[in-house]
């Protein structure tokens, strides 16, 4: 769905109702507010509350969904558009950087992560998809594959006129605007933005950790996994730190066994800098290492060594397979070895491994329960949990992974009593 496609509920509607008598009390009132605020974080007309306040007593069953549509659509809301560059841009921001502060400039992951939701994409294409959003206003100069100008010109025009994202970003893909071949674009893991943060000096493991953190909602530590093959951990990594191989068997190769199974999809990509990071662009060489795969050799030489960009999925088998791994593929082809094993080459077929997942679609949940109801898994109530299962199911079913209405039904859920 685009962002022509309004809300089928027009303002002749919401009169008539309101002309009928279908304002409740107090109630519904708070509620409306409480929508509208968890939404935009930002006080909302008048007649945008009474409207709200009229969907929520038509509709007591769905319990608050079109009064949430309502609120993020700005054909009917005039402060909507703050859900687009306050709410969204601050859901996205830590994501770009290892800090995970909000405290940093639009750039083009987020404002990819702004498009996606507004058009309602399959959320899954942010991991994998040759897409990328830019501005459209005047006077902010054009994207630039070596600065965040473009972005930070857009971010300072007014974003109640014409700063509005949900008006000025325009979808365009990574490969038109920059020197990424369209099979080596992976989503959002490829932006500049994720590339000057996770691709910039390290082994490129930083893209693998931060990904799953962000968007399948865990840490290394908590799935590592020791009964996994350690053939494909590098030899920068010692086998015997501290002198004690056990150190190694019964910690390290937990987390290395898995990840560098999977971090060498991003073999061929370098963050290119001379001083400052922020003046550096993403160099993409394809069929050549990047030396930082191979570094630190001595270090146990009967290693890995990397001499390509192909990745193994070890998480398949045992534990962590209750990540729910699955075999659709939209983008690319499904390979496996001889063990089930998923096997691939480069990030953008790594990329709609992990989007594909149950803990892909369950993370992007608790992210929007911890944004509009201020809470997150740990301090979730048992009707939360049924709630979120319930939007998960959905998210991936009969919503395509569409996150504006994970946006609404969570908005819906948490209005308060």
């Amino acid at each position: 769905m685009g962002k022509t496609n309004r809300i089928s509920l027009t303002l002749c509607t919401i009169t008539l109702l309101i002309s009928q008598g279908l304002i409740a009390g107090d109630l519904e009132r708070r509620q409306a507010k409480r929508i509208h605020d968890r939404l935009t974080g930002i006080n909302a007309p008048n007649a945008t509350i009474d409207a709200m306040e009229s969907l929520l007593v038509a509709e007591p069953i769905t319990g608050g969904k079109s009064a949430a549509q309502f609120a993020i659509d700005p054909s009917l809301n005039p402060a909507a558009w703050s859900f687009y560059n306050v709410t969204l841009k601050n859901f996205a921001a830590p994501w770009t950087n290892e800090e995970q502060t909000v405290f940093t400039p639009l750039n083009d992951y987020t404002a990819t992560v702004i498009g996606a939701i507004r058009d309602g994409h399959d959320f899954r294409r942010i991991l994998y998809d040759d897409i990328l959003y830019v501005g459209n206003a005047s006077g902010i100069g054009s994207y630039s594959p070596s600065n965040n100008n473009h972005y930070e010109a857009l971010e300072a025009l007014d974003p109640a006129g014409n700063g509005n994202l949900f008006d000025t970003l325009q979808q365009t893909t990574q490969s038109a605007v920059s020197p990424l071949p369209s099979t080596a674009t992976a989503g959002i893991m490829t932006t500049r933005a994720a590339s000057m943060a996770f691709f910039s000096d390290g082994t490129n493991r930083a893209m693998f950790r931060f990904t799953l953190m962000n968007h399948l909602c865990t840490d290394l530590e908590p799935i590592k996994d020791v009964s996994r093959t350690p053939d494909r951990v590098r030899r920068d990594v010692s086998r015997s730190p501290g002198g004690d191989s056990r150190i190694f068997l019964n910690a390290c190769v937990g987390c290395h066994a898995g990840m560098d199974g999977m971090a060498g999809a991003f073999a061929y990509y370098e963050w290119d800098y001379t001083n400052d990071k922020s003046d550096g662009s993403l160099l993409y060489t394809e069929g050549a290492v990047s030396n930082k795969h191979n570094i630190n050799q001595d270090n146990f030489r009967p290693g890995y060594l990397t001499t390509d960009d192909s990745w193994v999925n070890y998480w398949r088998n045992g534990p962590n397979y209750l990540l729910g791994w699955s075999d659709n593929r939209l983008e690319t082809p499904l390979f496996k070895d001889d063990k089930n094993n998923t096997v691939g080459n480069g990030a953008k077929s790594l990329g709609e491994e992990l989007a594909n997942s149950d803990a892909f679609a369950q993370c992007q949940v608790d992210k929007v329960f911890e944004t509009l109801c201020l809470r997150g898994p740990a301090e979730y109530y048992d009707q939360d949990r049924v709630v979120r299962d319930s939007i998960v199911n959905n998210f991936k079913t009969t919503y395509n992974y569409n996150m504006r209405e994970v946006f609404t039904d969570v908005a819906a859920h948490c209005k308060g009593n």
